[in-house]
Order: structure tokens, then sequence, then C-alpha cells
């Protein structure tokens, strides 16, 4: 009787192994997933856990095959994440689909959580800027640091870095001509002349052309930087006018250099070229790179379309461009979105307005590292104003626009991979 046991127990373990779960999926498509935000701060999450976890390019909108935990499951349920648990035999099945030639797909080892740095002024609310609030939605941790940290080296602590919406030409984000008699304006402008000082500049100009400069030593050196809105142009401007005066008298003091246009060195540049810049102190604009004032699209019709790229061959694009739609709502800025003409041949467009071929995500390489340029303020506020309430994420958890943010704060943690591009 007791040997008849023995063997009734063998014979069930033997039947129950192969059903027994050994993964989590975290699908991405449009139906399944109820917070797909969230979904990227439990990849992230489990990775600064140690687990590894494998993102399926176009599977189910960018799927995350994570292993199965106890601990793993009940974050998902805290933060309201859907998940499918998937035997070994399902798992295994699934990868060997995506492994197919015959399909657009690719599996991407990620193996570490990146360090995270948000360069970012002092006592800015977390709603100035889409990626600081939608790191702090998703539960991914950050560390905020501005100029001082920047010149003082400290860059090398982290992998990935987000740029606010900075003005780095030392134009105080070209606001004088609406809001130069406003309080926050006056005081801002006071403040970082005080810290140019502080630092051993005489002018701020000077001083954020030399927080440019260890940014770009950064991404060269093998780091990951991403840029919305006035961040992306000024930073390019600010590199290609290096030892040119740009800056008019009410931003600086003195008078702009005399023909400075003919003194641009769009070599130093990582995205742009050929570009005009505005003179004019009371425009809200930094040069012809921005198709904001040139775009005459209605709010209605305002889409970009993400490329399609091959998930085994260019598994860089690929990743960035993740979404469960290939079709993205549009959103304003004081950069919205960058002129064609205007981009560098090596520089991808990930995603553009087919109404006017303007771009409005882009991608390259710099040196080791790499750089992503998002147009546009906020995803989910068509036309963000000074002053205006907050995004409530919440009402919002499946974001493509938002999305494509987290696909950049991911990609650092498949580095180590080789990648086919």
């Amino acid at each position: 009787m007791k040997s008849f046991k023995i063997i009734c127990i063998f014979l069930f373990l033997i039947v129950a192994l192969p059903i027994r779960a050994n993964f989590i999926l975290l699908p991405m498509d449009e139906i399944a997933q109820k917070n797909h935000l969230k979904a990227y701060g439990i990849t992230y999450w489990a990775l600064d856990k140690q687990y590894k976890a494998s993102w399926l390019l176009n599977y189910r909108g960018g799927s995350f095959l994570l292993p199965d935990a106890p601990e793993i499951r009940k974050e998902c349920q805290i933060r309201n994440v859907s998940f499918e648990v998937l035997t070994d035999t399902e798992a295994n099945q699934i990868l060997e689909d995506i492994s197919s030639p015959s399909q657009n797909m690719e599996t991407v080892i990620l193996e570490k959580a990146p360090k995270i740095a948000v360069y970012t002024p002092k006592g800015k609310q977390p709603w100035d800027d889409a990626v600081t609030m939608v790191l702090t939605y998703a539960e991914i941790p950050y560390k905020e640091i501005y100029d001082e940290e920047v010149l003082s080296d400290q860059l090398i602590l982290y992998d990935w870095l987000h740029l606010h919406h900075e003005d780095f030409t030392g134009q105080y984000g070209k606001f004088f001509g609406a809001y130069r008699n406003a309080p926050w304006y006056i005081e801002q402008k006071k403040e970082a002349e005080a810290l140019a000082t502080k630092l051993g500049y005489s002018k701020v100009s000077e001083e954020k052309l030399a927080v440019a400069k260890k940014i770009r030593d950064f991404v060269i050196g093998g780091g990951f930087m991403f840029a919305m809105c006035s961040a992306t142009d000024s930073f390019d401007i600010a590199l290609s006018a290096e030892g040119v005066d740009i800056c008019e008298p009410m931003f600086d003091g003195d008078e702009s250099g005399p023909n400075y246009q003919s003194m641009i060195d769009y070599s130093q540049t990582f995205a742009f070229k050929d570009y005009v810049l505005e003179r004019r102190p009371e425009r809200y604009e930094f040069s012809n790179i921005d198709m904001t004032e040139k775009r005459k699209i209605p709010f209605e019709r305002d889409y970009f379309t993400l490329m399609d790229y091959s998930a085994k061959w260019d598994v860089i694009p690929s990743m960035l461009c993740q979404n469960h739609t290939q079709l993205v709502k549009g959103f304003m800025g004081q950069s919205t979105s960058f002129d064609s003409e205007l981009i560098k041949s090596n520089v991808m467009v990930l995603g553009k307005c087919e109404l006017n071929d303007e771009a409005r995500y882009i991608h390259g390489q710099k040196g080791k590292g790499f750089f992503t340029f998002y147009g546009g303020h906020d995803p989910e506020d068509y036309q963000h104003r000074v002053g205006d309430e907050p995004t409530v994420l919440d009402l919002h958890p499946n974001s493509p626009g938002y999305r494509l943010i987290l696909n950049n704060v991911l990609f650092p943690a498949a580095r180590k991979k080789k990648q086919k591009t």
C-alpha cells in the first residue's frame, strides 16, 4: 500500500511538472494591458531586484517576459499591471515563434536596471516635465542633477540622462518677448546669473556651453541621452556656437557677434545641420529647426506615425518604437517638431507626421553612446502653456506618447547585448 502511494505521488509530480508556472508575461498590446506605463516600472523593478527580463519586440505590442516569482506577481497586483502566467513550455513556444525568420520579432535580454539622472533646475515642480512625471508615475527611481553636478563630472555615476526643457544657449528660453516683466522670469534670470558667477563664468551662455560639452562627452563615452522640447535644438545650437556670441544685450549685457550666423559650426552638433538662428529676442524661437509656426496642422489631424523597422536587424530603433499603436497623437511645445531637411543623414527618424513630413522623434549615435530627441512638451497635453495644471497620468495609463519615453528609459538595460544594427 505504501509503495502504491509513493507511485501515485511520483506520477502526480511527473504530470504536474510541465504545467508548473515558470514565467510571467506582461502583455503590452492594446487590449490585454490595463496600465502600460506602470508595466515598464514593474520591469525596471524586477531588473533592480536582480531578475533577468526579456523584451519581446513586436510581440503583442512589445511585451515583457519575467521569471515567475511571488513578489513579482504581488507587485503587479499592487500596481494594477496586467500579467499572464506561462508554463515553461508556453514561454519556449513564444520564444521559438519570435525567433522564426518569417516573423518581424526579436527577443532582447534586459540585463540591469540603468541608473537614471534628470537634468533639471532645483525647485522645479514634477509636472513641469513629462519625463519626470512619467518616471514618478511608473515608480522608476531617478536622481535630479543640475549644472554643479554636471560640471563636477558626476555624470559618470549614471547610465541614462534626460535633459529637462532647458535652454543651453543662455537666452532664458526666449521668454523675453512675452514674459520679460513676469516675476518668475526675472527671478529665474537672476538665479541663472548667480549660478554662472558661482561656477566661475562671466555669462550664463558660457556656463551653459560648458554644461553642454560635459553632456556631449558623457554621450561620446557611452552614455544614453534623452531630450524633449527646447532641450533638443538649443543643445545642438549651443555646441555649434562655441566661441560665438549669439545672445542679444537683454540676455548677456553686450551685443551679439557681427555676422554670427556664418560662424556656426554644424560639425559639432548631434542631430541638426544648416539651420538659421532666430536673431529677434522677442521671438519665442531659437531657429528654423522647429516647425511650430510652419506646420499648419489642425488639432484633429495632428498625429505622427512610428516607423516600421526590422526587429531582427534594426534592433535599437525597434526597441525605441515599441507601442500598441503605430499612430500617436501629436502635441506641441516650444520645439514641437523638426524640419526634416535640417536633420543630418546619419540620424534616424523614428516618428514623423505624414501630412508635412516633419520629424517628431529622432535617434542617433555619437561616439560610443546614443541620443534621442522627442519634440513637444507633454504627450497628453496638446498645447501646454505656462501655468497650466499638471497632467494626471492616472487618466492616461495607456498613453502611446508616454510609452515612447519609457522605451528610452529601458533601452540602456540591453546595452550588453550585441546589436545587429
